[in-house]
């Protein structure tokens, strides 16, 4: 037998290592295009070698799961990201350096999915909750990196300091691979045709789509709002990134309040309050013209967005328990399609219309989320009374 609460805690200290990892690549990345000479092209090679990874990892870890359970799958996860740390910090090649960063976003995509989905499995009721705490060591994660980074710059090199957090990763691995989990759904063999019959069900692509859009409006915020503050609001560079730095927080604390006080509140509650807040956080950012507006919108846009992920993948390890880890790698690969479309595409918006249309497209994905958080909520309703 396997010790839930163990397990629960694992699962938290995995993901926040995902969440130092995600956020490392834009925090060193002045410290490589020096050390490598990197131009603008090269050092955005970088950055869709890690995406790549990351939307690589997401795509095998759920059947691998559903067949072999998880502790092989995070164990690997750690040690591939430790890779990743100790690339970062001492490749000696270019070559080496996007390989090791590939091997990060790999191993990142795999354990952000894997541990959604163990804690998921782990949770006989109040998964959304659950996830939603696991959320927020993700954030915790994401925050903390540039963080340490920025303190210990005067004191330690940052070679050090990824080395360092990434021999911390190396021995989460190991730890891995003594602790007891779930054993595998499948080990007798995956039901490849019950598994690709998934990509058919409505309220799962539902879910993906709602999921394809959340992922599109969380990259939105977090590579455009910098450029919007700065450029289209006069607002200085440094109170730009405080005020994005703050909508983390937003999200961080609604997350922790989803697994504490609202962790009884039902599914329609919380998505009236999560749209809310969404809507008038959209509403300071758009219309509000000094610095103090655009920071209590990003704060309210962090807070909407909080229950996304963790509610809808609770909605779907509800319902699809025997294939969960295939079910959440579907979503996951969607929705990390959707933040590469739409990012992508925000590019040309920018350059073609400018950044005050940041917003504009912010609150057409709030008009499709509401649409399809509607349609979802009567189909799970629906799929209950029958």
């Amino acid at each position: 037998m396997y010790k839930k609460r163990l397990v629960f805690w694992a699962a938290c200290i995995g993901i926040l290592f995902f969440g130092m990892a995600i956020t490392t690549l834009g925090s060193v990345v002045p410290q490589l295009r020096i050390r490598f000479h990197l131009d603008d092209i090269s050092a955005g090679t970088l950055f869709s070698i890690l995406p790549f990874g990351i939307l690589m990892g997401s795509l095998f870890f759920g059947p691998f799961c559903d067949r072999y359970g998880y502790r092989v799958l995070l164990a690997l996860t750690c040690f591939s990201i430790f890779i990743g740390f100790e690339g970062i910090a001492y490749a000696p090649s270019l070559l080496i350096l996007k390989i090791c960063v590939f091997l990060f976003g790999l191993g990142g995509g795999a354990i952000n999915g894997a541990t959604s989905a163990l804690v998921s499995d782990i949770s006989e009721k109040e998964k959304g909750a659950n996830l939603s705490l696991l959320g927020v060591f993700f954030a915790i994660g994401a925050l903390g990196m540039p963080f340490v980074l920025g303190v210990l710059e005067n004191r330690l090199s940052y070679e050090i300091i990824l080395s360092i957090i990434g021999i911390a990763t190396f021995i989460m691995g190991v730890f891995f691979l003594l602790i007891k989990f779930p054993p595998p759904k499948h080990a007798e063999g995956l039901p490849v045709a019950k598994s690709l019959s998934l990509l058919h069900d409505s309220v799962l692509l539902l879910i993906a789509f709602f999921l394809f859009f959340q992922s599109a409006f969380e990259g939105i915020i977090n590579n455009w709002t910098t450029t919007y503050l700065t450029g289209y609001r006069h607002i200085l560079a440094g109170k730009a990134l405080y005020a994005l730095s703050l909508s983390v927080v937003g999200m961080t604390i609604m997350r922790l309040l989803l697994g504490s006080v609202f962790r009884n509140t039902n599914a329609k509650r919380i998505w009236t309050i999560s749209l809310s807040l969404l809507l008038l956080g959209l509403i300071f950012l758009a219309f509000g013209q000094a610095f103090y507006p655009a920071v209590t919108g990003l704060i309210l846009i962090g807070a909407g967005l909080a229950a996304g992920f963790p509610i809808m993948l609770g909605f779907v390890g509800d319902r699809f328990k025997e294939l969960s880890g295939t079910a959440f790698s579907i979503a996951f690969v969607i929705a990390l399609i959707g933040n590469m479309i739409i990012n992508y595409s925000m590019g040309f918006i920018v350059q073609k219309y400018g950044v005050k249309h940041l917003t504009t497209v912010g609150f057409i994905e709030f008009i499709i989320m509401t649409i399809l958080c509607i349609a979802i909520l009567k189909k799970i309703n629906k799929n209950n009374k029958n």
